[in-house]
């Protein structure tokens, strides 16, 4: 028999055998099972969204705050965001309502889940879905099918990703899906998207009420909308809000505080900023994977004046700290938003399809802060999406204080250089005044201030058109001839297009010491600059245009310190104003985009008041931002009068060697080289350099670099501005150098230099004197009056010193000087039939210094007249000669 100890000690080691055995096998499939569950897992991973694969695209402003907002490929609209950057109180809320357990739970709560299979066995139904946050977040990542959402098949897939999902991500990161990805009704997704679709502000500002509102959304995206159903959504708040308080996680003054809350929300529209501006970006970005080389390709695109000024360096889009992808512009939200407000606001007073667009440019950084391409993106009526920033249009008058700040560059005028404001003939182009009247003799500064167009235009016939399109070419600003035609004398009264974008860039010139910039767009765009005139020309034409006072000026801005310039375009078809402080230079445009004329609404009435209330609601003074210091070195150049290269291009956030600080910008004190001096008229010269007896009137000027230029030379006569007279000072009587009077018996002496020698004509009481008398424009002799001539020209000649051939003048014939005009019976004006005789070529007529005609020497012209009281007439031929008379019209009841 066997041994019994020994039979144990074999079935104890037989069944240590199967034990090791059964423990092989068991490791076996255990080990078989996590690696094909790890298999399983590689091969079906949870569809974990990659940052940016949906599409979507965000347009920021400079501080962060979304502008447009781009749909990802399935149409939804989601703005991204972090969990540090949405409110806490929401957080709290959603956590406490649905998946109180969510910091503790590896994806799937046993307890939550028993407890509904529970309920479900005893109700016959789904009474609570035991769903955590996670398998939530691998619902949205992976719906189901139509129909088997709450099906037993379907919670065990949401449970098995929620585990993979826990496998990969942190607490927080599985949060922040949850909070970009939940439904809030319609084609919104986010608790971002939703504040800001719904509540009009960003999730971090949410309050306690907000946070509720929000956070039970989800449930029932359809019914619980805030914007249609208030009444269901407060319900399901308010239940919200009592569980928060019977948890613990609120206090009851908070929760209190929260009932009271109004459910108010705005239906789901876009809710956009510079709508224009982002989706000209956008379509000029580049993408985030693309971004390699962009600062070289920049600079490629900035490189060189010849570059298009108008075509922005092109934005590149990148991956935000969320994962978003973003493009980043200079635009501040806050100018932006004003800015907006300020157009619609405008609107009303405008007709129908009227449109408006403005750009404001920081004049340190040459950053956009405010970009409106049009006044109301959602008016198709108003062409609302077409972006007249960029678009080419007439730019009126605009130019003219370019015209004159190259003038004074040029050494042809100085600030009370005497112009011509009187009707002239310039091979065929014979412009005429806004208002159509004319002023006689004007300075510089008058003529600017007043936006005059006969002088600008004889300028700018003087310096060459070619060479003034070509200057601001270089500068940036291109003026488009139509037809591809040469550019000539129109181009100062808009005979040439451009854009607002190019025309505010160039005026960023009179803020920055004379140079002009290309407005930037994105933060890492180059700052492109050129030198368009020198500190002293800008210095001296910004305070023509800030410091005039002239009584038709649109608006009065004692204070301001705001410099500005209107223009109209033929047929009041483009409305323009552009100012320019220390800080800011801004552009309007208002017009029909389809070029349609607009009657009755110019620059002056209709732009300038817009200009005006956007300025001074504009900061007065720009902090220094991280761009700033490229602006900077050209403040620098222009403090110093330096000329700085023709097309510098410097890379955002440096400075130059010496350079100012960043966001310094140039003094407003006289910059070298401009000082103040006494002039005189008519010759034009320093008051110093003038004979007091030629000085018939003493100016003040500003003068450039030590020079007074005279007066431009007549057109119509040659020589200097000073007349050589002979006269008879004891009678008053005028002489002529062969025909001089020597004594009281009337003798006529034949050798001038003779008698004037002799002792004879020394101890005469007549002795012929020779004097100098200043010598004005002969076209503004109609406008002068008697005190502004030497009175000696008005003498009559001595009689036998008539000059033998006499001057041929004009005489107005029709018309009786000093007449008074009554109306015929029934009538209320009268019609004179005027000829003007003696005159050569064409005359133009004049009636209280307004043109009333124009037409051929010998052709008889109609005038009305029909305002009662005193009247002035004069003619006034291509040679200059004139004719002027005074008549009185009184009417029928006098």
């Amino acid at each position: 028999m066997a041994d019994p100890a020994s039979t144990a000690r074999a079935e104890q080691a037989a069944r240590r055998a199967l034990d090791r055995r059964a423990r092989r096998i068991t490791a076996a499939i255990a080990a078989g099972i996590c690696a094909a569950v790890l298999l399983l897992d590689r091969v079906f991973p949870p569809p974990l969204p990659r940052a940016g694969a949906d599409g979507a695209l965000v347009v920021l402003a400079a501080d962060g705050t979304p502008l447009r907002t781009y749909p990802s490929r399935d149409g939804v609209w989601r703005v991204p965001v972090r969990l540090d950057a949405v409110s806490p109180l929401y957080v709290q809320a959603l956590v406490g309502y649905e998946d109180r357990a969510f910091w503790q739970h590896p994806g799937v709560n046993p307890l939550a889940l028993a407890r509904a299979g529970w309920q479900w066995a005893r109700n016959g139904r789904v009474v609570s879905g035991g769903s955590t946050l996670t398998m939530q977040v691998a619902r949205l990542l992976e719906p189901p099918a139509p129909g088997a959402r709450r099906s037993l098949a379907t919670k065990l897939r949401q449970a098995v990703r929620a585990m993979q999902i826990e496998a990969r991500l942190g607490k927080r990161e599985i949060l922040e899906l949850y909070l970009n990805r939940a439904p809030m009704g319609g084609m919104v997704e986010g608790v971002e998207m939703a504040s800001r679709a719904y509540l009009g502000k960003p999730a971090r500002e949410l309050s306690a009420g907000e946070a509720a509102l929000l956070a039970v959304l989800p449930q029932a995206p359809s019914r619980l909308r805030p914007d249609r159903a208030p009444a269901a959504a407060r319900a399901a708040r308010d239940k919200l809000l009592a569980r928060m308080q019977a948890s613990g996680a609120w206090d009851a003054a908070t929760v209190a505080d929260a009932r009271i809350e109004t459910i108010i929300a705005q239906p789901i529209r876009a809710h956009w900023l510079a709508p224009l501006a982002a989706e000209r970006l956008r379509q000029q970005a580049r993408p985030a994977g693309a971004a390699r080389g962009a600062a070289q390709s920049a600079a490629r695109d900035a490189a060189g004046a010849a570059a298009p000024a108008g075509s922005a360096a092109r934005a590149t889009t990148e991956r935000d700290a969320s994962g978003r992808e973003v493009l980043r512009t200079t635009l501040d939200a806050g100018i932006q938003r004003h800015l907006e407000q300020l157009l619609l606001d405008r609107l009303g007073s405008l007709p129908a399809h009227v449109s408006i667009a403005a750009l404001v440019v920081e004049n340190a950084t040459l950053a956009v802060r405010g970009y409106a391409g049009s006044a109301d993106f959602g008016d198709a009526s108003r062409a609302a999406h077409v972006d007249m920033v960029r678009a080419v249009r007439s730019p009126g008058s605009t130019l003219k204080p370019f015209l004159y700040a190259l003038a004074l560059d040029e050494g042809l005028i100085h600030s009370e250089s005497l112009l011509i404001d009187a009707p002239q003939d310039f091979g065929g182009y014979a412009p005429g005044n806004f208002q159509a009247a004319f002023s006689g003799p004007v300075s510089v500064s008058e003529a600017l201030q007043r936006s005059l167009n006969v002088p600008a235009v004889d300028l700018l016939d003087r310096l060459g058109p070619a060479r003034f399109a070509g200057t601001l070419r270089n500068a940036g600003l291109r003026l488009r001839m139509p037809g591809g035609a040469e550019p000539n004398l129109s181009l100062i009264l808009g005979g040439g297009g451009t854009t607002l974008e190019e025309l505010v860039g160039a005026y960023t010139a009179f803020a920055r010491g004379g140079i002009a910039g290309r407005p930037r767009f994105v933060p890492d765009a180059p700052v492109v600059e050129t030198r368009l005139m020198s500190p002293g020309a800008a210095f001296i034409v910004r305070e023509i245009l800030e410091n005039g006072g002239k009584p038709d000026r649109p608006f009065n801005l004692d204070t301001a310190g705001i410099a500005w310039k209107t223009g109209t375009s033929f047929g009041f078809r483009d409305a323009w104003a552009v100012a320019v402080t220390d800080a800011y230079t801004v552009g309007v445009w208002v017009g029909r985009p389809d070029g349609t004329p607009n009657p009755g609404h110019f620059g002056a009435n209709t732009s300038a008041p817009l200009v005006r209330d956007l300025m001074l609601a504009l900061p007065r003074a720009v902090g220094a931002g991280p761009d700033a210091a490229a602006a900077a070195a050209s403040a620098a150049d222009a403090a110093r009068g330096a000329a700085p290269d023709p097309a510098r291009t410097t890379a955002p956030g440096s400075a130059l060697p010496g350079s100012a600080p960043p966001g310094a910008l140039v003094q407003r004190g006289a910059p070298p080289g401009v000082v103040a001096a006494d002039i005189c008229w008519p010759g034009g010269l320093a008051a110093s350099q003038t004979e007091p007896a030629l000085c018939r009137e003493r100016r003040r000027a500003w003068t450039l670099d030590g020079a007074t230029p005279p007066t431009l030379p007549d057109r119509l006569r040659s020589g200097g501005w000073t007349e050589t007279l002979w006269i008879d000072r004891a009678h008053q009587r005028r002489l002529r150098p062969d025909c001089l009077r020597g004594g009281a018996d009337g003798a006529t002496h034949a050798n001038a230099a003779a008698l004037a020698s002799s002792a004879v004509a020394a101890a005469t009481p007549a002795a012929p004197e020779r004097i100098d008398i200043p010598r004005w424009p002969t076209l503004l002799d109609p406008w002068l009056a008697p005190e502004r001539r030497a009175p000696e020209a008005a003498w009559p000649w001595a009689d036998g010193c008539r000059p033998d051939a006499p001057q041929r003048t004009l005489h107005i014939e029709g018309l009786d000087p000093g007449a008074t005009l009554r109306p015929a019976p029934g009538k209320t004006a009268a019609v004179l039939a005027l000829r003007a005789v003696g005159a050569r070529a064409s005359v133009v007529w004049l009636l209280d210094d307004r043109v009333v005609a124009s037409a051929p020497a010998a052709q008889t012209v109609s005038i009305a007249v029909a305002e009662p009281g005193p009247h002035r007439l004069a003619a006034i031929d291509a040679e200059g000669r004139f004719a002027t008379l005074a008549f009185r019209w009184q009417d029928g009841a006098r």
